[in-house]
């Protein structure tokens, strides 16, 4: 028997504007949780959700096929009852009326709205910038075009010492392409990662024959008619092609547009991935949310995407629950995995554990006595425990964590 409660949800309708990660969680939840009513989500690019972190590695490489990119096939959503609408964006929220308009002038009425809309590169501003042979990363179509630029001997200049920036690099030495880094502050992967780990990620690169330069800003592309070189410092370095890789910017121009708390990203309260609109919920790269240390901040990661649509798609069926996941992240460069659990602060005492000369060693970052973050390269064991003991405040001895004479189990 269908009671008054489900009846309403059965003639509800739940639009998804954004065709990604979090969007296909949202639908996957959704369903698991029992909803009933109709689902239709909107994406701007012309394929159905797929996955962006091998894009810089496994795809560009070659290794990875188009297909094993995508999240789900497409029987999933027709057996979800989920209207794709791909290729379109969604240019208006109204939320007078509950209605979303479309670019192709569609108009799609709303009982619940997730925004999944995500995140774009961000551009660099500097002359020739719009120079072919200029390329970004961040969707299937950008690697495709990339791919065929990728040739041997080709002079690659990298603008950006981050995740992106360094594994396109890794994937250029492996093609046997002449590679320079410039990285505008005085190590790689300064935002994400200690001193420890980045000064071993540039010994790995620079043995692989990346030229890398730190504290140094592209100024101007330059060429006659395509990319002949970079302007640097007052120097001028030959690249016959550039990926700029200089972070991304949350989607969060429709919500803005719309009346919505947006920071840096669609402001989204701590239970429920809800914003100042009771109907109106967000989640994923285009959120600011409060997290596990009581702070406001932004992650640009898949655990975030898809806990926060697991979160939203929870109350979206009446079960919100507070949002105090780990944040997880991961980077593949060459035979090197690195995977990082938690947020590190500066201020964080270090204790090292394994020797990096050996390619296998791990950072923890203690806090108060307390885990607080972790990261490991090849060293699946220190990472996994390393989630553990941070989720659960652990205080570890930081003698015992250098130990490797304990096993990681045993420390747990």
């Amino acid at each position: 028997m269908v009671g008054p409660e489900n009846g309403a949800r059965m003639t509800e309708r739940i639009v998804i504007v954004g065709a990604g990660q979090s969007g296909c969680q949202a639908v996957a939840t959704l369903r698991a949780e029992g909803y009933g009513g109709a689902i239709t989500m909107v994406g701007d690019e012309p394929f159905a959700p797929y996955q962006r972190p091998p894009l810089s590695k496994a795809y560009l490489m070659g290794t990875m096929e188009r297909d094993r990119l995508f999240l789900k096939p497409d029987a999933f959503y027709a057996d979800a009852r989920c209207e794709m609408i791909t290729g379109v964006a969604a240019t208006k929220i109204e939320r007078a009326t509950k209605t979303v308009h479309l670019a192709d002038g569609r108009s799609l009425p709303y009982d619940k709205l997730l925004l999944a809309t995500g995140s774009r590169v961000r551009k660099i501003k500097v002359p020739g910038a719009d120079l072919p042979g200029v390329f970004y990363l961040r969707g299937i179509e950008d690697v495709d075009k990339l791919r065929a630029a990728f040739v041997p001997d080709k002079k690659l200049a990298i603008v950006g010492g981050g995740y992106i920036g360094l594994e396109v690099a890794a994937v250029a030495a492996k093609r046997g392409m002449d590679v320079t880094v410039f990285e505008a502050m005085n190590r790689l992967m300064a935002r994400a990662v200690s001193p420890q780990v980045s000064d071993f990620y540039h010994k790995v690169h620079t043995d692989a024959g990346v030229k890398i330069h730190l504290d140094l800003t592209v100024e101007a592309f330059e060429g006659e008619g395509r990319l002949q070189s970079i302007r640097a410092a007052g120097k001028t370095f030959a690249a016959d092609i550039a990926l700029v890789g200089i972070g991304i910017v949350p989607n969060d121009e429709l919500a803005r547009a719309a009346g919505l708390g947006c920071e840096d990203g669609i402001v989204v309260d701590e239970k429920s991935n809800a914003t100042g609109d009771a109907s109106i919920f967000a989640a994923g790269d285009c959120t600011r949310h409060i997290g596990r240390e009581g702070t406001a901040l932004r992650l640009e990661c898949v655990q975030n995407a898809i806990d926060q649509a697991k979160h939203a798609a929870l109350c979206m069926v009446g079960k919100p629950n507070t949002y105090r996941e780990v944040p997880w992240f991961w980077s593949d460069q060459y035979d090197l995995k690195l995977q990082i659990a938690g947020l590190a602060r500066p201020s964080d005492h270090i204790v090292v554990r394994g020797n990096p000369e050996a390619r296998k060693f791990a950072v923890f970052h203690l806090r108060d006595g307390a885990v607080a973050a972790v990261e490991a390269v090849n060293a699946a064991p220190e990472y996994l425990v390393g989630r553990k003991l941070i989720a659960d405040g652990a205080k570890i001895a930081p003698e015992r964590l250098a130990d490797t004479s304990i096993p990681m189990k045993s420390i747990a």
